[in-house]
């Protein structure tokens, strides 16, 4: 006997396809995580030829923004979690891509900067890196790039302090 297809109408569907959820390729977080996937495949045989990985190329991108950084806000702005970080800035360290010195103001703490190094380092992979962003611009559209930029900004900007909300309701 022919095994028949699932009908939900008559109970023959397994557990796991009755969730009530949207179907999982429509999952914001997936959808999110399929384009940054689809971005990063663009950058990483440039980031290898360098001996690079993408989180020390965030650390550096971050670092070369700003003129030094504590390390818990360099955590926060390269979205890496401590221990991810502690790991990084000493391969960074020993690499010479960036310098570390205690804080004046708090001698527990330390400050990170880009060195000369890891500023000459990013010039090499500079133009590779902007070839590539010319490439994703022409073939997504200028427009269309910088729109979701600033959708993607609106989102983070109308989700913050959400997930606090929704924690702080759960504790009443």
């Amino acid at each position: 006997m022919a095994k028949r297809p699932a009908d939900p109408t008559n109970g023959n569907v397994p557990a796991a396809h009755q969730v009530p959820m949207r179907d999982f390729s429509r999952s914001l977080p997936m959808s999110l995580l399929r384009a940054r996937e689809a971005v990063m495949r663009q950058f990483r045989p440039s980031l290898r030829e360098h001996g690079l990985t993408e989180q020390q190329w965030r650390i550096l991108r971050a670092l070369a923004a700003i003129e030094a950084a504590e390390v818990t806000e360099l955590a926060r702005t390269a979205f890496l979690l401590g221990p991810s970080l502690s790991r990084i800035l000493r391969d960074l360290e020993a690499r010479n891509l960036i310098e570390r010195k205690t804080a004046k103001t708090d001698q527990r703490r330390s400050m990170v900067s880009i060195s000369k190094e890891g500023v000459k380092l990013m010039a090499s992979v500079a133009p590779t890196s902007e070839a590539i962003y010319a490439e994703i611009t022409q073939r997504f559209g200028a427009r269309k790039l910088a729109e979701l930029q600033e959708m993607l900004g609106e989102l983070e900007q109308s989700l913050a302090g959400l997930g606090a909300a929704n924690e702080a309701g759960a504790e009443e």
